[in-house]
């Protein structure tokens, strides 16, 4: 029995651009280090088992929802020692199907559990290359974002197909995040996003240009502590999000509610159609206020973000 090695990863949102990501627009994503996913792989034992919150067994028993997980699990196995048997323990504080990249973080611990395990550099490229078939499955036609997200440690400026780009961050500003309590339902939100495209396809691809604008804007206002520029970005974000028929009546609850308690903007972040939604305030004494006034108002969980520094 060798000693156990671990692999660890942490929670993403989507600050700007959603969606559009998916069609060929910029996105900003941050990293959330603080909502953690850790891996712990130990060779030996009888057979190849998992261990996490959803399931306990042998791989080959792992449910259907749990598909790229095992495609995952399988190509890894094959790629190091078909013939190993190990224990593989799965712990993490993110909730599953809230946009918060549960299956790329999940995936990229696994990765990174396995190929030390093994004693076997990993570059960020080759990373990036073995959660694609974990996220292929999950999420059928994945921008990346998730992945290079849960795996960085700075916020990123992403266009799919290109490596994700470090941005500046002087925004004195703080984020609350809060859970609808609903899974995002990611599937059948990029599904309804590609039948309007075909239905109104002048339209559709306007409000996609107009928020990859505002994700230029986005950009501007985070490198230049323009708080009121973000909180507008929010706002008209949100607006086309829902034109695009991917919120929900919880998101829109919850981002009426911030707006009606001092957010500066707040919108749906990931999917859509439940998950979290997020809410821009000034101050850290702020964002703790309205994280309270979201619980009171539905919200299941709250977390709180700061942009930067101490403030």
């Amino acid at each position: 029995m060798q000693a156990s090695v671990s692999g660890e990863s942490h929670a993403k949102i989507i600050l700007m651009g959603e969606h559009s990501v998916v069609y060929g627009e910029p996105a900003i994503a941050l990293p959330l280090p603080s909502v953690a996913t850790v891996a712990t792989l130990t060779r030996g034992g009888v057979g190849k088992r998992l261990t996490s919150r959803y399931f306990q067994g042998p791989i080959e028993e792992l449910p259907t929802s749990m598909t790229g997980v095992l495609k995952l699990l399988n190509a890894l196995t094959d790629r190091f020692s078909p013939d190993d048997n190990w224990e593989l323990t799965i712990e993490s504080d993110l909730p599953a199907e809230r946009g918060m990249g549960s299956s790329a973080a999940t995936a990229i611990a696994i990765i990174r559990a396995f190929f030390a395990a093994y004693h076997e550099e990993l570059s960020h490229a080759q990373l990036l290359e073995w959660a694609d078939i974990e996220e292929e499955v999950t999420h059928r036609s994945p921008s990346g974002l998730d992945a290079a997200t849960v795996s960085s440690s700075t916020p990123l400026w992403y266009v799919k197909g290109q490596t994700g780009q470090a941005i500046d961050m002087e925004l004195s500003a703080t984020l609350v995040i809060a859970d609808t309590g609903i899974k995002g339902a990611t599937k059948e939100a990029i599904a309804a996003v590609k039948e309007q495209l075909t239905t109104n396809p002048a339209q559709t691809k306007a409000r996609f240009a107009h928020m990859g604008h505002l994700v230029e804007e986005t950009k501007v206002a985070l490198a230049t502590d323009d708080i009121t520029r973000l909180g507008t970005a929010m706002d008209e974000c949100q607006q086309d999000l829902v034109a695009l028929g991917v919120s929900s009546p919880a998101l829109d609850h919850l981002v009426a509610v911030a707006k009606q308690n001092g957010a500066r903007g707040a919108k749906l972040t990931g999917g859509g159609r439940g998950g979290c939604m997020i809410a821009l305030t000034a101050t850290a004494m702020g964002a703790r206020r309205l994280a309270a006034v979201l619980k009171e108002n539905g919200a299941t969980a709250t977390w709180i973000q700061p942009l930067k520094g101490d403030h």
